[in-house]
């Protein structure tokens, strides 16, 4: 499975953007995607995720009512729509997809996509 995240870009505080995550190989055995972030000098940190088939959703509390997770499965690719984003949003953002049938806040990731840079100045 290859991942490959795009979007990403400067942005002023209260401004929106739109990643994207195609993913390409064997995603018929994908049952969940997520975002995941890296600030610099930070540990990366779980964003959102969704489940590939019902489209169940998870959220860290610092993104959620902020942030919107959502999938097309005729495209095979994963959006995450950022609004009202905060200087403390700036990271790279990772995509990632679990295989296997998980708990959405508890996922093993086995295929990771590049990051994608987000700055968000104030």
């Amino acid at each position: 499975v290859q991942l490959q995240a795009s979007g990403g870009g400067l942005v002023r505080a209260g401004g929106s953007l739109r990643l994207s995550c195609a993913a390409s190989g064997r995603t018929f055995s994908l049952y969940a995607m997520g975002w995941f972030r890296q600030a610099p000098g930070k540990e990366r940190e779980f964003v959102s995720a969704i489940t590939w088939g019902g489209g169940v959703t998870y959220y860290a509390d610092s993104v959620k009512g902020r942030f919107t997770i959502s999938r097309d499965n005729a495209k095979d690719t994963l959006y995450l729509q950022m609004n009202s984003l905060k200087p403390e949003d700036t990271a790279d953002y990772f995509c990632a997809l679990a295989p296997r049938v998980c708990i959405l806040r508890s996922c093993d990731y086995d295929y990771w996509g590049h990051g994608t840079k987000v700055t968000v100045s104030s």
